[in-house]
C-alpha cells in the first residue's frame, strides 16, 4: 500500500502537478512523502511503546520487527499516516483559506483539530481490532482511552503538516527538521500524559 506513495515523486511527478523538470529534492511530494516517513518511523519506533504500556497492546505479526514493531506496520503506517493527514489538510486548509484572521477562526480552526485527530484514532482502534494480529487487554479501555491518547500525535502533526502545504518552499531539511521537532512534541505530550 506504501509503495505507490514512495514511488510516485521518482516515478510519476505529474500525478500531483510536478515536470520531471523539478529536481529531485525539491519536489513537493518528496518532501511531504520524507515527513510522513521521518514521523511515522519515530511513531513506530518510539510511540508504539506506549501503547504497549498503557493499553497493554501487542502485535503477534509473525515475521522480523525494529523495537519490537513488525516491519510491514513502518510501511502500512506511512500509507495510513498519508491519508490521515491528506484528509486533515482538506478541513485545516478550508478554514484558513475561508476565515479571515481572528479569534473565532483559530477557536474553530483548534475545534477541528481536536475533533478530527479523536475522530482518525477512534476510527483506526476500530479497525484495527479486526486485525487478528493486533491485540489489546481491554477493548473499551483502547477505543477510548487509546483513541485519546494515540490523538495525541495528531493534534500535534495535523497543524504541523499543514505547514509544508501552505509553504511549499521548504527545503528537504526543513521537511526532515519538522518532522523530527513535531515528533518531539509528541513525545514529550505522550510521556507527561503517561505520568
Amino acid at each position: 500500500l506504501a509503495a505507490p506513495l514512495l514511488l510516485q515523486p521518482i516515478l510519476f511527478p505529474c500525478i500531483t502537478g510536478e515536470s520531471h523538470d523539478v529536481p529531485f529534492g525539491e519536489r513537493f511530494s518528496v518532501k511531504v512523502n520524507l515527513w510522513l516517513a521521518v514521523f511515522s518511523f519515530v511513531g513506530n519506533y518510539w510511540y508504539t511503546h506506549y501503547f504497549y504500556n498503557v493499553l497493554h497492546a501487542s502485535y503477534t505479526m509473525p515475521g522480523h520487527d525494529v523495537n519490537g514493531v513488525p516491519i510491514g506496520m513502518f510501511f502500512a503506517t506511512h500509507f495510513y499516516f498519508s491519508f490521515y493527514h491528506v484528509f486533515a489538510n482538506l478541513f485545516l486548509r478550508k478554514i484558513v483559506t475561508t476565515y479571515q484572521p481572528g479569534f473565532g477562526r483559530t477557536v474553530y480552526f483548534w475545534l477541528t483539530v481536536l475533533v478530527l485527530s479523536y475522530f482518525v484514532a477512534f476510527m483506526e482502534s476500530l479497525t484495527i481490532s479486526g486485525f487478528p494480529c493486533y491485540s489489546f487487554d481491554d477493548r473499551f479501555q483502547a477505543y477510548t482511552l487509546g483513541s485519546a491518547f494515540y490523538a495525541i500525535y495528531f493534534i500535534v502533526s495535523f497543524p504541523m503538516f499543514l505547514r509544508i502545504d501552505t509553504d511549499q518552499t521548504f527545503s528537504v531539511f526543513q521537511s526532515a527538521v519538522e518532522a523530527l521537532a513535531t515528533s518531539m512534541f509528541v513525545l514529550i505530550l505522550l510521556d507527561a500524559v503517561r505520568l
